[in-house]
């Protein structure tokens, strides 16, 4: 599902003529979201990986990531997602990537839970928050970034944006170094796709099956609304 959406919104901007003008205002993000830098970590969402060479979509995130962290604009990285379409679990291959990248295994994480993009986000934020980090930042494609930034907006959720800027990727080395995906296979691996029809994918994508933490929603509306998959703080303040 995330494969098709990405696929299809980038085909449609580059045949549209629209490409510049979004990446202009991409670009506009970023500079605004260096304000604030350096982060303690950002947030890369994951991509399904088919155990052969990278997908596009890896190239851009991997290597940006690499960029922001090269530069000091990030101290640390949480790769998202767990196996959704391929047994391979999407977090794990983008970490090993990273790490013959340059950035040292010591500042990669992931977070394997997420099977959809609101959840990359979501759920990545909650892992840096136990993790202690405070500022936090979400560094994916312009595409990604310009409907996650909606969703974060929405719900208050307090992480900036590094949307990848097209002009800075085109001169970097975009090579794709060698890994062994072989440990990051999930065992009885059962894809999405069976477990979940389009529509349920779709609402996926939109965030319904998210486990909400009570602290993380401002809003009573969306206390209310979400009260049945929602983690209370009474239950948070038992844990040991």
């Amino acid at each position: 599902m995330r494969r098709l959406i990405i696929l299809l919104t980038l085909s449609v901007f580059l045949l549209s003529g629209c490409a510049k003008t979004f990446y202009r205002s991409a670009e506009k993000a970023f500079q605004k979201g260096l304000q604030d830098q350096p982060y303690d970590v950002i947030i890369v969402p994951g991509f399904p990986y088919h155990g052969k060479e990278w997908d596009m979509v890896h190239k851009m995130r991997i290597h940006w990531a690499k960029y922001l962290y090269s530069q000091g604009y990030t101290e640390n990285v949480i790769f998202s997602g767990s196996a959704v379409a391929t047994p391979y679990v999407e977090s794990k291959v983008m970490a090993l990537y990273a790490e013959e990248l340059g950035i040292p295994k010591d500042r990669i994480f992931t977070e394997e839970k997420a099977e959809h993009s609101t959840e990359n986000v979501y759920y990545s934020y909650r892992l840096a928050k136990e993790l202690g980090f405070r500022k936090i930042a979400l560094a994916s494609d312009p595409f990604q970034s310009s409907y996650m930034g909606k969703f974060m907006r929405k719900f208050e959720i307090p992480v900036a944006l590094l949307p990848t800027v097209i002009d800075t990727l085109k001169v970097l080395n975009l090579y794709e170094p060698t890994i062994d995906p072989s440990p990051t296979r999930k065992e009885g691996f059962v894809k999405l796709s069976a477990r979940e029809n389009f529509f349920q994918r779709f609402k996926g994508t939109m965030g319904k099956y998210i486990i909400w933490h009570e602290e993380d929603l401002k809003k009573k509306k969306y206390r209310r609304r979400f009260k049945d998959r929602m983690v209370p703080a009474t239950a948070l303040s038992k844990e040991p």
